[in-house]
């Protein structure tokens, strides 16, 4: 006989910026769940249910993305986003949580960390940028990847594909049909989600962290992978994993890797 795994629930929660849209699954420690640019909780689909098992998973979708509420472009930041994140936590009488996050995600975990530590119990920060100010004066003023001009007659939709396409596995379909989905429901937020994380001055605030720490690194994933060890080497005590395969659709590429990764870093570092 095998166990079932935990059903997804989604409902809303009150903010400050709005209704945050929220899924979770299973029961216990708290791990909060942070989505890269354009995605959404989807991103964490697969990965809920296995969490769930042993844990109380949560994802959110960042205000702007996936069925949460939108805000105007110029009150989007890292240290907002961090805020809305801490105040779905307290919708949740969740006065501390693990907190996870990947890309996009994995700098909003960050900041989480740096500016509220009393409230992160472990930090899981994957395919996390090093967005210092080199970083920031390379990429400055740049088209970013997600940047496309809308058309009539929809091929501004091909031409996201075709952007997107080279950094997700060959011939996975649904893996890129659940980002075009994300993607046009993002709108602008699509392209300007990257901007955000390029103005926030990471090197003032990843020195905050004290939290216990994974940094994964996925292995084939050119926009993040040569950051991972200076990422590392600048939290006190944090373990390095890599998961080889892993592209920039690493928790829905590789649910059972991802999770696996987690759960085993929880069981050595994180307080029960």
């Amino acid at each position: 006989m095998t166990n079932s795994l935990p059903a997804i629930r989604r409902r809303f929660v009150h903010t400050s910026a709005g209704p945050i849209h929220i899924a979770t699954a299973g029961a216990g420690l708290p791990i909060l769940l942070l989505h890269q640019t354009p995605r959404s909780w989807d991103e964490f689909r697969d990965v809920l249910p296995l969490l769930g098992q042993r844990y109380q998973a949560i994802a959110m979708d960042t205000a702007g993305f996936g069925d949460s509420c939108k805000l105007p472009l110029a009150e989007h930041s890292i240290e907002r986003w961090s805020q809305i994140a801490f105040e779905v936590l307290d919708a949740l009488d969740l006065p501390r949580a693990v907190v996870c996050g990947h890309h996009t995600g994995a700098v909003t975990a960050l900041e989480m960390a740096a500016s509220q530590p009393q409230r992160v119990t472990a930090l899981v920060l994957s395919s996390c940028p090093m967005n210092d100010a080199q970083r920031r004066a390379a990429h400055a003023g740049k088209r970013t990847i997600d940047e496309v001009e809308p058309r009539a007659d929809g091929t501004h939709l091909g031409e996201l594909w075709s952007r997107r396409q080279p950094f997700y596995p060959d011939g996975d379909i649904d893996l890129m049909q659940r980002f075009m989905v994300d993607a046009i429901k993002a709108g602008e937020m699509a392209a300007h989600g990257h901007v955000v994380v390029r103005n926030y001055v990471m090197e003032q605030r990843i020195g905050k962290v004290t939290a216990p720490t994974l940094v994964l690194k996925a292995g084939s994933d050119p926009h993040s992978a040569p950051y991972a060890e200076r990422v590392a080497a600048a939290i006190a005590g944090s373990t390095l994993a890599t998961i080889e395969h892993g592209m920039v659709p690493m928790p829905d590429q590789l649910p059972q890797a991802f999770s696996g990764l987690v759960m085993g870093f929880l069981d050595n570092r994180a307080p029960s």
